[in-house]
Order: structure tokens, then C-alpha cells, then sequence
């Protein structure tokens, strides 16, 4: 390898001597004063940046950086200055592959560091953090050379480490979790086992038809009634007195300390009408953006998406994180663990690609965080449909939403219940994410997955007094491909969490325990056995039914009235979260969500044929059908 020392941004040459070599006392001139100086801010931008400094946890470069007062060019030059160091050119000289075996990569990405060649006795190690530089070299002081400091941007030492530990992050991506606790034990056995559950049922209906009926028809009725009683509790919470929709505490509590930084990720895939809708709306929020770093998450295989955002420019906080294309496996868990390694927060948060968050919605994760015990370790926004008056599908889809997001959901925070996540506007303590395993990369519901996870784990999530607007989908094909993934994901995350139930039961505790079986049964069965249940309904026009031979009549009608009196709640439950949305014009529709969820029977039928055939196939919802603009003018309008 030629000297790589001869690539030097700063016009190193091959005759420097090996003193001049080592990182010299800086100056001790403070950074500001240096950018003053040479031009790249005025003395007002530099105390405007110490202002913020004083309250933010960020370094100065950083804040400004992020203000746009500075490129990260210039703020290097004056820090190589500073230290006396010179910089890298890591594109020009790439990073001795060696050498960087020498540690993990999650000791490269921690320092922000990595080593870049060998030179006799001394190793040159590039690095984003000058500061820190006598740290790095005791972690570093049992190697038999001597560590001499070189300087390169944070984003040119996370693209060196991408190059060469790219794939081994990516087969990392995929086996974060335990096979005991992930979806990807669901193997030929499983799939065969659901195939004859499929056939015996089918035989049964050519050859007992009455009997077959009669016993889905109890499964299908009890599995209503099991989620009713979750309604009915949430209606009785809601109902019996305002559920706090913020901590009072707060904003005092935010402010009595430094403001945390907090990552984004945001996976994309193939997402040509979003993505520069995405950026404007993010670009709407409020929180310092020198503490918030939004990744873009990209499929290396993505050219659409990729060939979208070249298009578009970038602010100086969000960038793009590409996962490497392994092993087929293209799922929003497995992208986000792998952009997770690359993330520079110490809260995570997930949105989606059609999201539009709350401008300030930074700010009251921060808030809430500040002001929750150490228990509560992730919070959960509202979720609610920018493009409610789209068409008949949007209003339902919006009268679902608000009976889950308005009602149901914090009524379960309330009762301290098991709380299935919803997939987007989630926050995390980073460490306790680190310690759950971060997403089951093989799960299409990864969010329910991690909130079961994070309850057995002892751990608590809120709601967050914060609405996300996102896109309904309003058209039949993507929705029934929507909801089949739903279902398909909740079938395999029941029964992996299913497969020791004494265990379970003694995580969770009786309550949350029967609250779990309350949501998987009564969501999956409510779609699965509809069909069943609706064919009761012939009973009421004078028509047979085959299940008449085996139960006496008036049981049937004693169930069609259980069941009547559980599409009332359910009715309640909607009514009552439209109000609180404060979309009264949804109401007169909710009696047609009957019809709406007959859909749900498509879908249903959908999932157990992919839970034979494709488990872990993530079936793609496609969006921008809508602009956010117009919809949020139609929810103003309402």
C-alpha cells in the first residue's frame, strides 16, 4: 500500500517528519472565534450558536452546522486547526481493511472513529470527535503502535464503515433477536400444521356442515365478545372521567435540563410520489435541529426511491441510509435495525413515508420523556388520516382510527393493559430498544411484536398528546393487501408469543394476559369467522341454515342478539372517538362499517394463504395518493 499520508486534504507530503505527524496542542483560539474570523459566520450567528449551546447538548460545529451558517467543510478545517491535526481524504485513500479488524465495528461506530493505514510503528486513526481523542487512545493503548490522530467528518467514518461492514451489519439486521422470540422460527412444520387446519375445515364443511359451522360460529362469536369487553372498557375509562392527554409536569421538567438528541428513522421503498413531500413536511419541525437527525432509510435495490431523492435537497440534518441488499429479505424491521447502528440519538422514533408529525411533536416526546418514570420506555402518538373526505373507504378507515388511537389505546395506557404499538410515531429509550433486541427483522407487525416484548420485559408504554397525519388507504385492492399483512403479522406474533403460555401468563401477569388474548383472538377472529357469522343472518329472513340441525334455533337467536348488541358498542366506540377527533361529520357513516369490514373477510383469507406460502413477504402499501396539503384543508374544513 502506497503512503496514504500523500492524500492529505491539507497538502500533507511525503518529507514530513514523524513529530510533525502527531496531533500538536491546538491553538487553544475557541472554534467560534476561528469561523468569525475566517468569514464563515458573523459575531450575531456566533452568539446565537453559544446561546443555543448553553441549552442544548450538542457541540458548537454541530449547531452550526444544522443553521446553515457553516458547512461541515469549513467547520472541519477550523477544528483541524484547532488541534492541530490534519484531515483525511478517506475517498481518495480508503480505510485499511486490516486494521479495522482490530475491533468490532460497534466500537468504530461508538468513537466515531475508524483506523485508516499503518505507517512503521504508528497507526493513523481517523476520527469525528478531536475532543475525545485521548480516550480513543487509551481503548486503544493495547495495540504495539502508536495511535496518531487524523480528522475526517462523522458522515465520511459511518460511509468507510458501511463500505466494509456493511454486509455483516445487514446479517446482523436479520438475527438481532433470539429464534425463541422471532417470527423466523415459523418454518415448513408451522406452515404445513396451518395448511391442514385449512383442510380439515374445508372437509369438515363438505361432509358436516352443521357441525362446522356451529363451532366456528362459537369460536367467531367469543372472539367478538372478547374484544367488545376490551371496548366496553375503554368506553367505560373514557366515559368515566377525560383520560389525561399530557403530563402536567412536563414542560418544567424539559426545561430543567439539556434537550435530548433524538434519531428518526424513516424507511422508504419505492416511494416516487412521497419523498419530496416528505422532506417539506419534515421541514416543518420545530425542535433545535442540531440535536434531531432524521434517516432516510433506503433498499440498496431501491432505484426509484434513490433516484426520487437525488432530485431533492436535503437539509443539513436528515441524510440517507442505505441497507445492503443480503439475503432476499426486504422488511421495515430488518431496514430499521440496520439504520439503528448508524443513528446518533438517544431517543429513536419511527415514521412513515407518508407521515405529516405535529411541528412540535419533538418537543412533547422530549417533554414527556423528562417527565415519565424510568419504567415508561416508549411513547405512542395519535395516529389519524389526513384525507378523511377522500371517499366512503377513507371515512371508515378514519372512524377506525379514531375508535383504536382516541379510545381504545389510551384507555389500555390507563388500565396499564397490554398496548399493541401502532407502526409509526413510536419513541424509544434507545437503551431499553437495544436491550429488547430492536425489531424482529422477519415480523410484517414488528410494532405489535415490540410492544408484547416490551410489556413481558416489565417495561411501560404512554400515549403521546401528539397527532401524525398520515394517508388512508382508500382503494379496495390496497386495502385488503394493507389488512392481510395486519393479520398475517398478528397470527405469527400470537403464536410465537403462544408457544410457552405459562411463561407468558407469569411476564404478563392474569390482566395483561387476558388483555393479549382479548386483542390477538378478538382481531383475528372477528375477520377470520365473519363469514360464519354473517350466514346466521339467514335465520332472520325465514331462510335454513345448516347449523339448525345440530343447535336448537333459539340459541341462535340468543347469539344474533349477543352479537347485535356488540356492533352497538362498537358503534359507541366510534361515535364517541369522532367526537373526540372532532370529525362530526364522520358519524352519520359509521353505519355502514359493516360493510367496510367485509373486506376484512378478503383480507383474512389473504393472510392464511401467505402464512402457508410467503410468511415473511412484506406486502407493499402504496402511497401518495393524496396530498397532504389538500387533505389536512379538508381537515380544517370539517
Amino acid at each position: 500500500m502506497s503512503t496514504p499520508y500523500l492524500r492529505l486534504v491539507d497538502g500533507g507530503n511525503a518529507g514530513l517528519a514523524q513529530d510533525d505527524l502527531q496531533a500538536t496542542p491546538g491553538r487553544h483560539v475557541p472554534l467560534g472565534q476561528m469561523l468569525v474570523a475566517d468569514g464563515v459566520m458573523t459575531q450575531g450567528q456566533l452568539a446565537a450558536a453559544l446561546g443555543q449551546q448553553a441549552w442544548l447538548s450538542a457541540p458548537l460545529g454541530e449547531i452550526v452546522v444544522a443553521e446553515g451558517w457553516g458547512t461541515e467543510g469549513q467547520v472541519q478545517a477550523a477544528l483541524a486547526r484547532q488541534f492541530g491535526l490534519r484531515r483525511a481524504d478517506l475517498a481518495g485513500t480508503p480505510p485499511d481493511p486490516a486494521l479495522m479488524a482490530l475491533r468490532p465495528v460497534a466500537f468504530w461506530l461508538h468513537h466515531k472513529a475508524l483506523p485508516w493505514f499503518e505507517h512503521g510503528r504508528m497507526i493513523f486513526v481517523a476520527t469525528a470527535q478531536p475532543e475525545k481523542i485521548d480516550a480513543l487512545r487509551a481503548e486503544l493503548s493495547d495495540l504495539p503502535r502508536r495511535v496518531i490522530p487524523i480528522l475526517a467528518t462523522r458522515a465520511e467514518i459511518e460511509t468507510a464503515v458501511a463500505h466494509h461492514f456493511g454486509r455483516d451489519l445487514a446479517a446482523a439486521a436479520e438475527t438481532r433477536l433470539p429464534i425463541h422470540l422471532s417470527c423466523r422460527r415459523w418454518n415448513a412444520s408451522h406452515r404445513l400444521a396451518v395448511a391442514l387446519a385449512v383442510l380439515l375445515v374445508l372437509v369438515g364443511f363438505m361432509l358436516m356442515p352443521g357441525l362446522t359451522l356451529t363451532v366456528l360460529g362459537a369460536l367467531g362469536a367469543g372472539a367478538a365478545l372478547a374484544f367488545a369487553a376490551l371496548r366496553i372498557a375503554a368506553l367505560c375509562v373514557c366515559l368515566a372521567r377525560p383520560i389525561p392527554r399530557a403530563r402536567a409536569s412536563a414542560g418544567s421538567a424539559l426545561s430543567a435540563e439539556r434537550r435530548p438528541r433524538v434519531s428518526v428513522l424513516v424507511p422508504l421503498f419505492r416511494e416516487r410520489e412521497i419523498a419530496h413531500a416528505l422532506v417539506e413536511r419534515l421541514c416543518r419541525l420545530t425542535y433545535p435541529k442540531a440535536l434531531l437527525d432524521v434517516i432516510l432509510v433506503l433498499e440498496a435495490q431501491d432505484t426509484v426511491t434513490r433516484e426520487t431523492l437525488e432530485r431533492t435537497t436535503l437539509p443539513r440534518w436528515m441524510r440517507v441510509v442505505t441497507v445492503p441488499a443480503l439475503s432476499g429479505l426486504t422488511t421495515k424491521p430488518r431496514a430499521m435495525n440496520y439504520a439503528l447502528d448508524f443513528a446518533r440519538g438517544d431517543i429513536i422514533g419511527v415514521w412513515d413515508a407518508e407521515d405529516a408529525p405535529g411541528a412540535d411533536q419533538i418537543e412533547r416526546v422530549a417533554a414527556h420523556f423528562a417527565a415519565a418514570p424510568p419504567d415508561v420506555v416508549c411513547v405512542q402518538g395519535i395516529l389519524d388520516f389526513y384525507n378523511p373526505r377522500a371517499n366512503w373507504m377513507a371515512r371508515c378507515f378514519a372512524l377506525e382510527y379514531s375508535a383504536w388511537f382516541r379510545v381504545v389505546m389510551p384507555a389500555l395506557d390507563r388500565l396499564r393493559l397490554v398496548l399493541p404499538l401502532g407502526g409509526t410515531t413510536l419513541f424509544f429509550r434507545r437503551d431499553a430498544l437495544e436491550r429488547l433486541g430492536r425489531w424482529d427483522a422477519h415480523s410484517v407487525t414488528e410494532d405489535a411484536d415490540l410492544g408484547m416484548r416490551l410489556c413481558r420485559a416489565g417495561w411501560r408504554t404512554e400515549m403521546l398528546n401528539s397527532t401524525t397525519y398520515e394517508e388512508a388507504t382508500c382503494r379496495p385492492w390496497p386495502w385488503i393487501k394493507q389488512r392481510s399483512r395486519w393479520l398475517k403479522g398478528f397470527m405469527v406474533t400470537y403464536l410465537v408469543h403462544m408457544a410457552s403460555p405459562a411463561r407468558l401468563w407469569r411476564e404478563l401477569g392474569t390482566r395483561r394476559f387476558l388483555s393479549f388474548q382479548a386483542f390477538f383472538l378478538g382481531t383475528i377472529g372477528q375477520f377470520m369467522l365473519a363469514p360464519v357469522l354473517w350466514s346466521y343472518w339467514m335465520m332472520m329472513f325465514g331462510l335454513g341454515h345448516p347449523a339448525l340441525g345440530v343447535v336448537p334455533g333459539q340459541f341462535f337467536m340468543l347469539a344474533g342478539s349477543v352479537i347485535l348488541a356488540v356492533e352497538v358498542i362498537s358503534v359507541v366506540v366510534a361515535g364517541v372517538g369522532a367526537l373526540r377527533a372532532g370529525r362530526r361529520f364522520l358519524i352519520p357513516w359509521i353505519v355502514t362499517m359493516p360493510f367496510y369490514f367485509m373486506l376484512g373477510a378478503v383480507a383474512a383469507a389473504k393472510a392464511i394463504l401467505e402464512l402457508i406460502v410467503a410468511p415473511h413477504y412484506w406486502d407493499k402499501t402504496q402511497h401518495g395518493q393524496t396530498p397532504a396539503e389538500q387533505g389536512q384543508s379538508q381537515v380544517r374544513g370539517a
